[in-house]
C-alpha cells in the first residue's frame, strides 16, 4: 500500500511549494508575502508558521503592493524564480486584482492564494463575503478570473493534487507564463487528507526553449537576404529568454541595427554601437528615423505595444514587412506578421545559421552619434537660477552621472517612463520598467523586489509625487527588512504627464495639477517628513548638483533613501525631433479653436496608421 501523510490542505500546499525546485537547486517559489485575516490566518497561517524555516513568510503593508514586490522580483529574476502572495477574503482578495492584471499584461509569474468563502456554505454569508444573486458559486475571487492565466478554487483537499502542478506548469511555461490564482476556501484549508507521500518529493521545473519551425526560419532568412534596411525591435522576451548575447551576436554578424521597447531596454547596453535607442512614441530620433524607413521589421519577444509602434504609424515604408519572433502564438501573428514561434535565443541562432555570412548594408551610425550628443546636452546641469526648477531630463542626467555603472533604474508611470526610455543609458540589465500596465504605485514596492533579486546592484527608483501618494507603504517594509535602495521623488505638484497630454489633445488644464483641482486650499505635502516617519533616510535636494551628491551618499546606507526634488511640470521628456505620434482619441467637436486644431492633427496622423502588412 502506498505511503501517505496526513496533513491539512494548507499544510500540504506549503510543503509541496517548498519542494518545487529550479534546475539550479533553488526553490522556484522563493517564499510568500502575507497579510492575514479570517480567510487565511487559521488554516494557511498555521501551516506557514510551522514551515517558516523551510518556506519563509514576509508581511507587507498592502495586498496590492506585496504582489507588486513579488512581480518585480520575478521580472528581475527573468522569470526563473517567483513569489507567492496570500490574503484574506473580501477586500484583501480584491486588492490583488490590479497586481494580477499587471502580471498578466507583462507575462510575469506570481502565485496568488486569496482566502475564499466556506466550501460547505454552512455559515454563509460570512464577514466580507460577496454574494451573487444569480450564481451561488461566485465569490469576490472571481474578479481575478480575467486577469489570471490559470484560476482554480480549492474546495476539497485532494484538489491540490491536480491544481498545484497545473499552477507551476503555467508559471514556468514561457508561452503561458503569468499570474495563477488558487482561491482557497477557508474551511478546506483546515481540512485533513491522507496525501500520497510521493506528492511531496522534490521536483525540478525547467524553463523549456521551444524550437522554431524550420520553414519559418527559412522564410525569415529569405526576407533578410532581400531587405535593404532591416531593423530589430528588441522586446522583453529577449531578456526573459536570456538571449542578450545571442541578440548582440546576431546584430553584429549581420550588421542589423537594434531599437528597444520599454521591456527590452538594456538587453543591449547603450554603449553597443548597433543600439540606436528607444523606439516609438517615447523613442529617440535615431531609432525612429531607422524605423520609419525600415523595409523589414523583426520583433524579438515583443507584443508590439502602441508606444513601440507609434500606434502603427511609425513603420512608414510602404514596402515594409513585419516578422515576429515570439514564444506565444498570440503575439507572433499580430498585425499580419510572419511568425517565428519559438524561444528568442534559439530562434536568433537558427536564423543566423540560415543566413550564413550575409550582412546588411551598414546603418547610418551618425544618427546614433548625433542622438547621444543631444542626450548629453539635454541632461546636463544647466545651473538654473534660484527659483527656476529643473526638468526631469536634468534629474535623469544627475542620477546617471552619480550612479554606479551597474545601477538599475526602475519606474512605472507618469513622466519618467518616457523620459528614462529616451534618455537613460544603461549597462546590460540596468533598466527595469513596468510599462505593460504602467501602474501608478508599483515603484516603491517594485524597487524592493528588484533589490531582493539583485542585492549586489545599486537600485534607483524614479517616482513622481502622484505615484508616491498612491502607494508608498512598502517603504516601511523595506526599512524593517533592511533592504536598501534609492528613491528619487520628483515633485511637480500633481499629474504633470497627463496634464501635458490633456493640453496636447486640445483640452484645458483641469484636475491634474493641484493648482487646477477643485480644492479649498492647495496642499503643502512634506514628502521628506513623510518618508522619514516610516524610517527611511529622507532629504530634499536643493538643486541638480545637490542631487548628485545625495545619490552618492545613499550607497553607504542599509535602509532606503528618499531624495525629494521639485521639478517643472511643464517640461516633458522629449525634445527636437524625438518621439512620435500616439493615438489618443480627440473629441470630434467642441467649443474651442484649440480643440479643433488638435482634432485636425489627429485625423492627419490617423491616415499614417498601417494595421496589417
Amino acid at each position: 500500500m502506498a505511503k501517505t501523510i496526513r496533513l491539512t490542505a494548507a499544510q500540504a500546499m506549503v510543503r509541496w511549494l517548498a519542494a518545487q525546485m529550479t534546475g539550479d537547486g533553488e526553490r522556484f517559489v522563493e517564499g510568500i508575502w502575507g497579510i492575514f485575516g479570517h480567510g487565511n490566518v487559521a488554516g494557511l497561517g498555521e501551516a506557514l508558521e510551522k514551515s517558516k524555516q523551510d518556506f519563509p513568510t514576509w508581511r507587507g503593508q498592502n495586498e496590492q503592493t506585496m504582489a507588486h514586490t513579488a512581480i518585480a522580483y520575478a521580472k528581475a529574476m527573468k522569470r526563473r524564480r517567483a513569489m507567492a502572495v496570500t490574503t484574506s477574503i473580501g477586500p484583501g482578495a480584491t486588492n490583488l486584482v490590479t497586481a494580477a492584471a499587471l502580471a498578466h499584461v507583462n507575462r510575469l509569474p506570481i502565485l496568488l492564494i486569496p482566502g475564499d468563502v466556506f466550501a460547505n456554505r454552512r455559515p454563509d454569508p460570512v464577514l466580507q463575503q460577496v454574494e451573487s444573486f444569480e450564481d451561488g458559486t461566485v465569490s469576490a475571487n472571481d474578479c481575478l478570473r480575467p486577469v489570471s492565466r490559470y484560476f482554480d478554487r480549492i474546495a476539497r483537499p485532494e484538489q491540490l493534487l491536480t491544481a498545484l502542478p497545473r499552477a507551476l506548469a503555467t508559471m514556468t511555461d514561457p508561452a503561458s507564463c503569468g499570474p495563477v490564482t488558487l482561491a482557497f476556501c477557508q474551511d478546506t484549508q483546515a481540512e485533513a487528507y491522507d496525501y500520497p507521500a510521493e506528492f511531496f518529493e522534490p521536483r525540478i521545473w525547467r524553463i523549456r526553449r521551444p524550437q522554431p519551425d524550420l520553414q519559418e526560419v527559412e522564410d525569415v532568412a529569405a526576407l533578410l537576404r532581400s531587405a535593404t534596411s532591416p531593423l530589430i525591435v528588441a522586446g522583453g522576451g529577449v531578456i526573459y529568454s536570456q538571449a542578450e548575447a545571442a541578440l548582440a551576436r546576431f546584430a553584429e554578424t549581420h550588421n542589423i541595427p537594434v531599437v528597444e521597447t520599454q521591456a527590452g531596454k538594456s538587453a543591449l547596453p547603450q554603449s553597443h554601437p548597433l543600439n540606436f535607442g528607444a523606439s516609438g512614441v517615447d523613442g529617440s530620433a535615431a531609432a525612429n528615423a531607422l524605423s520609419s524607413k525600415a523595409d523589414l521589421v523583426i520583433g524579438v519577444g515583443t507584443r508590439f505595444q502602441d508606444f513601440t509602434t507609434g500606434s502603427w504609424a511609425l513603420f512608414g515604408n510602404p514596402e515594409r514587412r513585419l516578422v515576429s519572433i515570439n514564444v506565444a502564438a498570440y503575439d507572433a501573428v499580430k498585425h499580419g506578421a510572419l511568425p517565428v514561434m519559438g524561444d528568442a535565443r534559439v530562434a536568433l541562432e537558427a536564423i543566423s545559421a540560415a543566413l550564413g555570412s550575409h550582412r546588411a548594408a551598414p546603418p547610418k551610425l551618425e544618427l546614433r552619434e548625433t542622438w547621444l550628443k543631444a542626450v548629453d546636452e539635454h541632461c546636463r546641469d544647466r545651473q538654473r537660477p534660484a527659483g527656476e526648477l529643473p526638468s526631469d531630463a536634468e534629474v535623469i542626467g544627475a542620477v546617471q552621472r552619480a550612479a554606479n555603472e551597474n545601477a538599475i533604474a526602475m519606474c512605472a508611470a507618469g513622466t519618467m517612463p518616457g523620459a528614462l526610455k529616451l534618455l537613460w543609458q544603461p549597462s546590460q540589465g540596468g533598466y527595469h520598467m513596468e510599462y505593460g500596465f504602467s501602474c501608478m504605485g508599483y515603484e516603491i514596492a517594485g524597487a524592493m523586489g528588484v533589490k531582493l533579486a539583485a542585492p549586489e546592484r545599486e537600485v534607483i527608483c524614479f517616482v513622481g509625487d502622484g505615484s508616491y501618494m498612491m502607494a508608498n507603504s512598502e517603504l516601511a517594509t523595506a526599512v524593517m527588512r533592511r533592504i536598501p535602495f534609492t528613491v528619487v521623488l520628483t515633485d511637480n505638484r500633481g499629474y504633470g504627464c497627463i496634464n501635458r497630454l490633456q493640453q496636447a489633445c486640445g483640452g484645458e488644464e483641469f484636475n491634474n495639477l493641484y493648482k487646477d483641482c477643485n480644492v479649498e486650499q492647495q496642499p503643502q505635502i512634506d514628502y521628506v517628513a513623510h518618508a522619514a516617519s516610516m524610517g527611511a533616510h529622507a532629504v530634499k535636494a536643493e538643486n541638480i548638483a545637490d542631487l548628485e551628491a545625495r545619490i552618492a551618499e545613499a550607497r553607504s546606507r542599509d535602509i532606503p533613501t528618499v531624495i525629494v526634488i521639485e521639478t517643472d511640470p511643464r517640461e516633458g521628456p522629449g525634445f527636437g525631433e524625438a518621439g512620435h505620434w500616439w493615438d489618443v482619441a480627440v473629441p470630434e467637436t467642441g467649443q474651442t479653436d484649440k480643440l479643433a486644431r488638435a482634432y485636425a492633427s489627429y485625423l492627419e496622423n490617423q491616415q499614417r496608421q498601417r494595421l496589417v502588412n
